[in-house]
């Protein structure tokens, strides 16, 4: 099994607050569940802290393995995501793909 987490610090974008924007990006992600063969669960957190040193949304996903994960990255229901919602709205991103 593979574990992709994501952070991103985000702004509002298309005359949205951050806010409204983070529910965006949620909403998304989340419609990605049980599209993209090999992804097993996805989910998506918005920071309620919201420090200087938090990230504003988090997503964490489980697959099946590392085809699996390039499957999903390059599904095209995944690009659409990434590209129209996430990208534009998104000023810092990190990342954490491991196996176990």
């Amino acid at each position: 099994m593979v574990k992709h987490i994501v952070m991103w610090k985000i702004q509002g974008i298309n005359g949205q607050t951050k806010e409204e924007t983070a529910q965006q990006i949620k909403r998304g992600l989340e419609d990605l569940n049980g599209q993209i063969e090999g992804l097993i669960k996805l989910e998506v957190g918005i920071d309620f802290l919201q420090t200087d040193s938090s990230y504003d949304v988090v997503l964490y996903s489980e697959l099946t393995d590392k085809e699996a994960l390039d499957f999903y990255q390059n599904h095209p229901l995944h690009v659409k995501a990434a590209t129209e919602i996430v990208k534009p709205a998104a000023t810092s991103r990190i990342v954490v793909d491991y196996e176990m």
